[in-house]
């Protein structure tokens, strides 16, 4: 895994505009034959969670979780990973929203018959939905966030809101929240209740 993560580190000095050899020779050395391509760290989280919850080693399969630091930067990292790069076997999560641009992106880059799975809004969204409002909310206080939940949800722009929107919005309030959050409520799913998306990306692989 420490590999791995050194691989994925390699990648993004490479899309940041270094060099590209430290990633190939690492790519050939680890055995490297898919990437999944995700917008952020959450998302990462959510995914290794999963994997780990089916007892599978992703990087030992030779599969790189690895978060783009936004959706924008899929064509970049299609074309450095994919057929015109590294040759990789792309796949990944998107949102909704960046269906169409995720479209464009891998287009562009060459790897158009990459195969992406599409969340309603987001995965957080997804999960939400998946565990209920309720059952997020126990996980909330388990995780000893009740109060900065309540703070919350009191602000009077929350008010028009829904449940599931308004945790939603709570997830993203603090730093680093997201990624907690992303392990905790993957781990506290029923097997069938796993998100659509979530579970057609972790069997494909």
């Amino acid at each position: 895994m420490a590999d791995m993560r050194v691989f994925r580190d390699a990648v993004a000095a490479w899309a940041a505009g270094g060099p590209g050899d430290p990633a190939r020779e690492l790519a050939e050395r680890l055995g490297v034959r898919t990437a999944v391509l995700l917008e952020g760290l959450s998302d990462a989280a959510a995914v290794e969670a999963l994997a780990a919850r089916r007892g599978r080693d992703l990087a030992a399969e030779g599969v790189c979780v690895l978060p783009m630091g936004g959706a924008m930067n899929i064509g970049r990292f299609a074309r450095l990973l994919g057929p015109p790069g590294l040759g990789l076997r792309l796949t990944g999560l998107c949102d909704e929203g960046e269906r169409g641009y995720y479209a464009r992106g891998l287009e562009r880059a060459g790897a158009g018959r990459a195969e992406f799975f599409v969340c309603a809004a987001d995965l957080e969204d997804e999960l939400i939905r998946a565990l209920g409002v309720d059952r997020v909310e126990e996980l909330v206080r388990a995780e000893g966030e009740l109060r900065p939940l309540r703070t919350f949800l009191n602000q009077p722009a929350q008010r028009d809101r829904s449940a599931q929107e308004r945790l939603r919005r709570f997830l993203g309030t603090k730093k680093g929240r997201k990624i907690r959050y992303g392990r905790v409520l993957v781990e506290a799913l029923q097997p069938e209740r796993v998100p659509a998306p979530l579970d057609a990306l972790l069997t494909g692989v």
